[in-house]
């Protein structure tokens, strides 16, 4: 409804100013400014930002007469109520639709993660391509995350509802994040597991499995989505027993009292994929809303606690008034740009000046990546329609035809816009160039060429002022981006470490510490794939860069790794040993952030010390050793102390890694810190 408001005003102001040019450079800069800075409040301000700058360069052109000013407004007005109108209808219709639609999404986007995880076993992987792939998926599903938990939490309808859907969609949506976090804890040293195991096939065999359950979340998706039932591709019990039995077969040939660790890893491997094969198991029962099912909805977690909450105080904007912030040189450049477009299209010959307006609003982002990639989708875009609409009118004589055609090009173009803009351009452009067809078919060739013209002009003046014109560049921000990173693993790694100390577990802290170590470990990830796209000059330190976002990866999936252990076997397995372990972490964790600010005190000598060494491990792990050699793999397979011994050296392990890990962290740091300006 802001949004209906704002575009009226801003129609009506335009509209009635718009013969007086040097007023017009006046609401460039007041719009251009005012609706480019409201992104500090958040996307849903800055969407409302962006379509009242469109209003703007709609009716700033000189195609509507004085009279219509009024009519336009009201018209553009009566679309925004019509939407609205129709939204909460269908709303009141289809409660669940849009939860509904961007569930499956999540699902799909998962199965697509889960996918990139099976790459790791099968021959010959490409480490450096999968990894970047796992930061593509992990970016996209926290985006997916943070929409689905806005629209459910904050919708108390769906948060206190007793109905049998809404406990399911909520179920699932918790069993979502929760297989997320089970996806990225699997994380192993994949080039001992193919050292030790790729004679055997068993790898290959494990990666099959993880694709067939990739293809099942990706079938709940659309079953979700759908509304209908899903019904499983394989038969995942058989399947799961296949691996299971090859392990065993596997496990009795070739273990030895010498690669009894090796053997470990792999059972965790077979662990994580019994969970998730449950998991998908359950959710595959979901999508048929079953009442039975629903009666275990149990959300034991506040919900505030994991809603954005945003604030619209005035002070904000005021502070986002500086050269600081990045907001504000965003807005100086939106607002330069079309003051510069304007000028263009008053002093040349152009058919259509605010064609040139709207490709400036439509491309201009505060990243400057993201600014040069739509920029290139939008030029080959235009191109590209623009051949298919000559085409399309030069083949087709039949106006009915044309009408489905543009039709479906307007489709297209919508369901395409966030998804993939190279596509959503060809769309828009084929979809204007069949309606000017329509409205004024003797003028079509000039339109053709206006439209292709206007989109380079404006693509050009975009690239350069973004540019060249109070640039950020991602290198400047990412320290900010790594000290988050490090301290939201830091409270995931006490919350869940403290568990094996004796201190009892609190649910709701432990999962609003895994969300933020997930976001802040895709905002890194976010800022680096950005930083790749800048020019070569910008991109500093490419690579240690790189290795710190990769080891901060490994580091949250390793803390969530020991997390699954302290929800489930955690008071099992408590320990005083495990205290100075934790202490050690927690200063290395200190150190690297103390890098990071570039505090004098940063003592990087603890890089030197060893993990305090567990000595009831160590016990265990020499009569483990003992048993086997003495009594064989077969017999010694009963002994009690077999579980035990797994998941306790497992656990230590994790400690091990996760030091180990913060240590590579300080070393990058330094190498990073180390004469940068």
């Amino acid at each position: 409804m802001i949004a209906i408001v704002a575009c009226f005003v801003v129609a009506c102001i335009t509209g009635y100013l718009r013969h007086i040019h040097f007023l017009a450079f006046f609401e460039i800069v007041i719009f251009g400014m005012f609706f480019s800075l409201v992104g500090v409040y958040g996307n849903r301000a800055n969407s409302i930002g962006l379509i009242a700058l469109l209003v703007f360069v709609f009716n700033i052109d000189n195609h509507m007469s004085g009279d219509t000013v009024l009519r336009n407004a009201l018209i553009f007005s009566a679309g925004g109520m019509w939407y609205l109108i129709l939204f909460l209808v269908l709303q009141k219709i289809r409660p669940y639709k849009l939860i509904q639609q961007l569930l499956g999404e999540n699902f799909v986007e998962l199965g697509k993660l889960l996918s990139v995880k099976a790459g790791y076993y099968f021959a010959k992987p490409d480490y450096d391509e999968l990894f970047n792939q796992m930061i593509h998926q992990q970016v996209i599903l926290r985006e997916n995350h943070e929409t689905l938990r806005e629209i459910l939490f904050k919708t108390r309808q769906i948060v206190t509802e007793s109905t049998n859907t809404s406990r399911i969609l909520m179920l699932m949506f918790l069993d979502s994040v929760d297989l997320m976090e089970r996806i990225l804890n699997s994380q192993q040293n994949y080039s001992n597991l193919h050292r030790a195991f790729d004679h055997s096939k068993i790898l290959r065999l494990f990666g099959t499995y993880i694709t067939w359950l990739a293809a099942e979340l990706q079938e709940i998706g659309l079953s979700v989505q759908s509304g209908f039932p899903s019904r499983p591709r394989h038969d995942l019990d058989e399947a799961f027993n296949k691996c299971q039995r090859t392990f065993d077969s596997i496990r009795e040939k070739s273990m030895t009292h010498e690669n009894v660790e090796d053997f470990i890893m792999l059972r965790q491997i077979l662990n994580s994929l019994q969970d998730i094969t449950e998991r998908v198991k359950k959710l595959h029962r979901a999508t048929r809303y079953d009442s039975e099912l629903s009666k275990e909805y149990n959300i034991n977690v506040e919900i505030d606690d994991f809603t954005t909450k945003q604030e619209y105080s005035p002070r904000i904007l005021l502070d986002s008034l500086s050269l600081k912030s990045s907001h504000f040189r965003h807005a100086v450049r939106v607002t330069l740009g079309l003051m510069i477009g304007f000028l263009v299209s008053l002093f040349f010959s152009v058919g259509h000046g605010y064609w040139i307006l709207l490709t400036i609003v439509t491309i201009m982002k505060p990243a400057f990546s993201i600014t040069k990639q739509r920029n290139l989708y939008r030029i080959a875009g235009t191109i590209v329609g623009a051949f298919a609409g000559f085409m399309t009118l030069y083949l087709i004589k039949d106006d009915t035809v044309i009408f489905v055609i543009m039709m479906l090009a307007m489709i297209s173009a919508y369901s395409f816009l966030k998804i993939n803009y190279f596509v959503a351009s060809i769309g828009i452009t084929l979809y204007v160039l069949l309606w000017f067809n329509f409205l004024n078919p003797q003028h079509i060739t000039a339109v053709l060429q206006d439209r292709v013209i206007d989109t380079i002009i404006g693509s050009i003046i975009a690239y350069f002022v973004s540019s060249y014109v109070l640039p950020v560049w991602e290198h400047t921000q990412i320290n900010q981006y790594m000290k988050e990173a490090l301290d939201a693993n830091r409270k995931y790694f006490d919350n869940v470490s403290m568990i094996f100390t004796g201190v009892s577990m609190d649910i709701n802290e432990l999962k609003l510490h895994r969300k933020e170590a997930i976001i802040a470990m895709a905002n890194l990830s976010d800022n680096f794939q950005r930083m790749l796209s800048e020019p070569k000059k910008q991109q500093v330190k490419m690579e240690e860069h790189h290795q710190f976002v990769a080891t901060s990866h490994m580091l949250t999936s390793y803390i969530a790794s020991l997390s699954t252990y302290a929800q489930t076997v955690g008071q099992s397995y408590l320990s005083d040993e495990f205290k100075p372990m934790i202490r050690q972490i927690d200063r290395q964790f200190d150190t690297a952030i103390q890098i990071i600010d570039k505090e004098e005190n940063a003592s990087v000598d603890i890089i030197k010390e060893s993990l305090p060494q567990n000595q009831k491990l160590l016990a265990l792990l020499a009569a483990r050793k003992k048993e086997i050699k003495e009594m064989g793999i077969e017999k010694s397979a009963q002994s009690p102390a077999r579980k035990a011994l797994s998941d306790f050296k497992t656990i230590n392990g994790l400690f091990e890694l996760i030091s180990t890990i913060t240590i590579d962290e300080i070393k990058i740091l330094q190498k990073i810190t180390k004469g940068k300006v």
